[in-house]
């Protein structure tokens, strides 16, 4: 099967006011079309590092990355920025909706950049997926933590991307709601056929992917795939 990911000896160092940091240490690996990866490690291990490389929202000192068939080093930040908004969504522990905004706008605003037809259906069908049909009108101020990480599912799968990128997304959750979300997210991944990629402290979520990436210290420590 094609990869969708493809890192090769992935370096990102950044200057202090003594010396050079290295966050991350030759990184290589491959996630396979379809496929579900959890990164795993410790607070400060550089697992968001990584995630934001893997997506092209930072960019890498040495090394390479391919998505979908493409190597970010080569690309601008625009158009690291189009290859986003063609294959990509994501998913934040933060949720990061906007908040004047409803459920249905902000799921529907993805759509409408993309210049999808019919944002409007669309988006409400996946809120109807997500278990919303009946708060399509309410903004982030007037939705539980789990019905805010709902409308980001909602958002993130509408575009129809290849890949997900999700960092923590339970995290700022109860146990019984983050278990909730983490059913729901599985669930419309597999329904999806999207590659999932997803930071995590969560042992439990993890386990529930593919492969399991760990890093300590900025290095791979193991990939079990």
């Amino acid at each position: 099967m094609a990869a969708m990911i493809s890192v090769q000896q992935l370096r990102k160092t950044v200057p202090t006011s003594e010396a050079e940091l290295t966050i991350l240490h030759d990184i290589s690996f491959t996630v396979a079309q379809g496929a579900s990866l959890a990164i795993v490690g410790s607070s400060g291990s550089g697992k968001s590092t990584l995630l934001a490389l893997l997506a092209g929202l930072d960019v890498a000192s040495a090394g390479e990355v391919e998505l979908a068939g493409t190597r970010l080093g080569a690309l601008t930040e625009d158009g690291r920025a189009r290859l986003r908004a063609q294959t990509a969504g994501f998913v934040f522990q933060s949720f990061q909706l906007l908040p004047d905004l409803t459920a249905l706008e902000n799921v529907m605003l993805p759509l409408e950049l993309a210049g999808q037809p019919e944002p409007q259906a669309i988006a409400a069908a996946w809120l109807e997926k997500v278990g919303l049909a009946a708060r399509l009108n309410h903004t982030p101020r007037q939705l539980s933590g789990g019905e805010q990480q709902r409308v980001a599912l909602a958002r993130a799968f509408a575009p129809g991307p290849k890949i997900l990128f999700a960092d923590e997304p339970t995290g700022s959750l109860d146990s019984v709601t983050g278990e909730i979300i983490a059913d729901l997210l599985f669930k419309l991944n597999q329904e999806a056929g999207t590659t999932l990629v997803l930071v995590t402290h969560d042992e439990t979520l993890a386990a529930r992917c593919r492969s399991r990436l760990r890093l300590a210290a900025g290095a791979m420590v193991s990939y079990d795939v």
